[in-house]
């Protein structure tokens, strides 16, 4: 009986800081490499030398360095096809809010190459981004926090009269702190301000668990994969360095009517608060997949996977079923390299 030959694909993946507030590329690529289906080699796009992802054995095949998406579009597009030139590169997966508008952007000049992707597009974007969020939740009748869009702290004091405190702040990219004073919302303000730039949202403080779902919509409306997340220890900058899957309809009901109503196409998570009356509260809706996508496969929706092969035209029949109470632990290991192999991707930007 003769034995089935697999097919090759080269995908790029960015996101590749694997640390203490981890991007989601390693987990990503985790997720591919067991794509039964596909014989998947790996090209790692790295923004910083230091990406951990880089280096760490089995992750990527080759790793390239490109532009930080303040350089733009065009950058992107250059350096991409000189990769491409080398890498026949196949799918392009970013995992960076930061990054997306660039990709998103520049989709159809890839598409062109011959590079595909699986993206939702701008105006989706603009539509979940945190500072419309609460227009988001008025026209999708969805729950989401009262929030408010602030450019300087002596606006902070108005607002939390009228919420009460405390508040959360929150960057425009990424991070939040939760502020039970004046003093402590205007440190968290000029903290955030410089790392991300203005403006800074103010967001009304839910009492409640929260909870996450990583999901998947096919931009057609319909869910391909919805895998429920209870975060069982948060580091200080909000990460899960735990977590466990459960079960939760709610969830799962609150993720189709968002790729219903928003027509949504890529992976995406759902920051939701749920309150003590079994309410659930849109906090943030982040338009990739989280750094935690591996326990996605880890339960039996392997979401990049899926992911891939509707990226290349393959019609996939949503997932029915996942294990619950599968538990997630991040744990710290000292990678040791050689300065010759930091030097290759430093100096000459790919090794």
């Amino acid at each position: 009986m003769e034995s089935k030959t697999i097919p090759s694909i080269t995908v790029a993946v960015t996101g590749l800081n694997n640390i203490d507030s981890p991007g989601p590329g390693v987990a990503v690529i985790r997720c591919l490499r067991e794509c039964t289906d596909f014989q998947v080699r790996i090209i790692g796009l790295s923004y910083e030398s230091m990406e951990p992802g880089v280096y760490m054995e089995g992750v990527t095949d080759k790793t390239y360095q490109i532009p930080y998406p303040s350089a733009g579009s065009e950058a992107l597009l250059t350096r991409l096809q000189y990769i491409h030139e080398k890498e026949k590169l196949q799918l392009v997966i970013p995992n960076f809010d930061a990054e997306l508008h660039n990709f998103i952007k520049i989709s159809p000049q890839l598409q062109a190459m011959g590079i595909a992707s699986y993206l939702p597009t701008s105006e989706q974007m603009e539509a979940r981004d945190k500072i419309n969020l609460s227009t988001f939740g008025q026209k999708y009748n969805m729950l989401v926090p009262r929030s408010a869009i602030i450019h300087q702290p002596y606006q902070i004091p108005q607002i939390a009269q009228t919420w009460g405190y405390p508040i959360v702040v929150k960057g425009k990219f990424y991070e939040a702190t939760v502020a039970y004073t004046y003093e402590q919302a205007e440190k968290a303000f000029y903290s955030l301000q410089a790392k991300w730039g203005l403006p800074i949202i103010l967001q009304e403080f839910i009492k409640g668990t929260e909870v996450n779902v990583a999901a998947l919509g096919d931009g057609k409306g319909k869910c391909i994969s919805a895998v429920p997340m209870r975060k069982l220890y948060i580091t200080d900058k909000g990460k899960a360095w735990a977590g466990i899957t459960i079960e939760d309809e709610g969830l799962a009901d609150l993720s189709t009517q968002f790729v219903k109503a928003t027509q949504w196409r890529g992976g995406f998570e759902l920051e939701v608060m749920k309150t003590t009356d079994n309410q659930y509260y849109i906090m943030e809706v982040n338009p990739r997949f989280p750094a935690w996508i591996y326990l996605t496969a880890a339960s039996g929706q392997n979401q990049p996977a899926a992911l891939l092969k509707m990226a290349l035209g393959e019609k996939i029949a949503p997932y029915t079923a996942f294990q619950v109470g599968k538990i997630l632990l991040r744990y710290s290991w000292d990678l040791v390299i050689n300065v010759e192999e930091f030097q290759q991707i430093s100096a000459f930007g790919e090794r």
